[in-house]
């Protein structure tokens, strides 16, 4: 978890709690509109979850892409 931490500075990285108490999904909040463009983005595994961080930065970069072309 530390490694997405690191690498995701522009989102909260966590896990969900199962009714049981045992880990659950992962789970990043965005804290830098720069860093992505949904607010929650939840995934089953820290690998599933990286490569939807890595598309969030790309959306946010096209995005950043888009309004300086007004």
């Amino acid at each position: 978890m530390r490694g997405l931490r690191e690498e995701f500075t522009g989102h909260r990285i966590w896990r969900a709690l199962r009714s049981d108490g045992s880990s659950g999904e992962w789970v990043a909040t965005l804290h830098d509109p720069a860093a992505g463009v949904d607010a929650t983005v939840i995934c089953r595994g820290s690998e599933e979850l990286r490569a939807a961080l890595v598309h969030e930065r790309q959306r946010a970069a096209g995005r950043s892409v888009e309004k300086r072309a007004w």
